[in-house]
């Protein structure tokens, strides 16, 4: 009989020490690459091919929706994904030919199908257990993702929408750099601990002062819009992407986890990495058409 407390025999493995993680909890090194990947993208296609813009809105739309109905799945929610992921898909692409109409048609449209999908899954002869509850995380996901992203699609087709596009842009990632350095740097004082107790207060300021700065000239120098304009957008970008932060944070703690996925090393998954951007999209819009 082995005793349970003898030395093993054969080589030992050696603790691998800890991968080292930035102060915000990334893995810096992997996220400075991902970024500057998908940035560079970005930008080569708004300079050369201003339309594929909806291609990789509709991939991100693609993978987010898989992401979030994954892990409501592995949460014992119900979700009609396949009416989703294919009315999400018609949500954005209903706006090329259509405008916003095409986006509200196309959303009311999965909604209606989801229910239906959901409400006859296992015949008309057995009750669906849960019903209100798997129906209202789905009209959420499609409100989140698909609806808000086919704002940023509808950025585009102006003349000048490129240019709208990388003030959309610009401001969330400045927004997300003046947070993260000032959040480093200076972060004290949390802002909402029970939510994302690495979001501070100090972040909040440098994010203002960055996204601000950065929608100022973007507006000024892309669009030939006033300053006051860029003023506008940064404040609203600003808002709206901590706050699309802090509605994922609180996405994941109600689901227990982490990340969405780890498609995106350094960043976690798609989801994690548009969390900012859906909402700032919706902001960018009615602000560039309210103020055009």
């Amino acid at each position: 009989m082995t005793d349970q407390h003898s030395t093993p025999v054969g080589p030992q493995p050696v603790d691998e020490p800890p991968k080292k993680s930035s102060r915000a909890g990334r893995n810096l090194p992997a996220a400075i690459a991902v970024g500057v990947l998908l940035g560079g993208g970005l930008i080569a296609i708004l300079i050369f091919a201003p339309y594929l813009w909806l291609a990789l809105l509709s991939a991100a739309v693609a993978m987010a929706t898989y992401e979030v109905s994954s892990r409501l799945g592995e949460a014992g929610y119900r979700i009609p994904f396949v009416p989703l992921l294919v009315g999400g898909q018609a949500t954005l692409w209903l706006t090329w030919p259509f405008g916003p109409s095409g986006a509200l048609g196309g959303f009311a449209a999965t909604v209606v199908v989801c229910m239906i999908w959901r409400l006859v899954g296992h015949g008309l002869n057995h009750a669906p257990q849960n019903y209100t509850r798997d129906i209202g995380a789905t009209v959420f996901l499609a409100t989140w993702v698909p609806l808000f992203a086919s704002f940023g699609a509808l950025l585009i087709y102006p003349d000048d929408g490129a240019n709208r596009v990388f003030c959309l842009m610009l401001g969330v990632v400045f927004s997300d750099i003046g947070g993260y350095v000032a959040g480093v740097l200076f972060g004290r004082h949390t802002m909402a601990p029970a939510i994302s107790p690495k979001k501070s207060w100090e972040g909040l300021a440098g994010s203002l002062l960055f996204g601000v700065t950065a929608s100022v000239l973007a507006v000024v120098f892309l669009l030939d819009k006033p300053w006051w304009a860029g003023v506008a957008l940064g404040l609203m970008l600003v808002i709206t992407g901590t706050l699309g932060d802090l509605v994922e944070s609180q996405f994941k703690r109600d689901l227990g986890i982490k990340d969405m996925s780890n498609l995106l090393p350094g960043h976690g998954g798609m989801m994690d990495r548009i969390d900012a951007a859906l909402p700032s999209a919706v902001a960018t819009w009615i602000v560039l058409t309210l103020l055009a």
